[in-house]
């Protein structure tokens, strides 16, 4: 029997997280502390994190979790209410071992990972019914072992796929909010989606492709500039082309929450310097091909995406 979008989540649900990395570790620890029942499934940091918790460093005050419940296998999690999936899209073949041992009958999955496709990927192999997204804007490292660093307060919108704006979508967001997370609800998974893709494309592209440079530097230099407002159009052409209509001003308060963060990194910057895959057709290659699709003529992005193509690992 199909879940109900109009029912809300329960309001401490037993909770798993894939993929323990900077995300996955904040947002897990965040609602830990609120009193949620988080477990971690977690592989590089499970023994740091069985043997000494967690450290949250951010804006709104630092804590330590002495203690959290941390798994190398879904097996020993078992079935819960709420999966989070915050791994990168280039582990996403993984999730078709990773969902089964923790779907109950009603287990909801939220993804909280960048780019387009992962709702659909979801919808394939738990059902749509199931399905939620939360797009993260934020800006969090995990700088060592059991840390994660948020260097802004961010927020997180939220939608469901069997609705966009449902009372289930609004529970989740509740529940995030009494974490003390700030959230909201999209109308659509594709208006959340394409509003970051503004943000993600041009910084996170231009970044790699132009040698590894922080947003400051992009900014700074005029041609660069220019390319960011380029493919910041580029996006919100084919984002309205699909039905996802933006504020005109949304490209220029992007680049003016950039200036704030001074020298930052993106996440697919320090992927890349690391010798990691990057979530080159997720940010890039989906957007593309489904801009392209709906008639936008998007040259900038294409040559983003062929430079980034020859660069990155995937």
């Amino acid at each position: 029997m199909p879940l109900e979008p109009q029912h809300p989540i329960p309001q401490l649900p037993r909770t798993a997280i894939i993929g323990s990395g900077a995300l996955g570790t904040y947002y897990g620890a965040k609602l830990a502390k609120s009193g949620v029942p988080v477990s971690f499934l977690a592989r590089r940091d499970l023994a740091h994190l069985q043997s000494k918790g967690l450290q949250i460093c951010c804006t709104q005050g630092d804590f330590h979790l002495p203690k959290v419940t941390a798994f190398a296998s879904p097996q020993e999690i078992g079935p819960v209410d709420l999966i989070l999936v915050c791994m990168k899209t280039t582990a996403n073949r993984s999730l078709q071992t990773l969902l089964p041992p923790l779907l109950g009958p009603s287990t909801l999955v939220c993804t909280l990972q960048n780019g387009l496709g992962n709702e659909d990927l979801l919808a394939s192999l738990v059902g749509k019914d199931r399905v939620l997204c939360g797009v993260c804007h934020v800006c969090v490292s995990r700088p060592e072992p059991g840390v994660a660093l948020n260097m802004s307060g961010g927020n997180i919108r939220f939608s469901d796929l069997t609705g966009g704006d449902t009372p289930r979508a609004h529970s989740l967001a509740q529940l995030f909010e009494n974490a003390g997370l700030s959230c909201s609800v999209a109308p659509s998974v594709g208006s959340a989606r394409w509003y970051k893709l503004v943000w993600n494309i041009p910084f996170n592209g231009l970044a790699i492709a132009e040698g590894g440079i922080d947003t400051a530097q992009i900014l700074a230099n005029p041609a660069l500039y220019a390319k960011t407002l380029a493919l910041m159009e580029e996006v919100m052409a084919a984002s309205a082309a699909l039905g996802f209509p933006q504020d005109p001003k949304h490209p220029q308060m992007e680049i003016e929450r950039t200036r704030k963060m001074g020298a930052y990194q993106p996440s697919s910057l320090l992927d890349y310097l690391s010798q990691k895959p990057v979530e080159l057709n997720s940010i890039w290659g989906e957007p593309l091909r489904q801009g392209t699709n709906a008639g936008v003529s998007m040259p900038h992005l294409n040559q983003l995406h062929e430079k980034l193509k020859a660069l990155v690992k995937i």
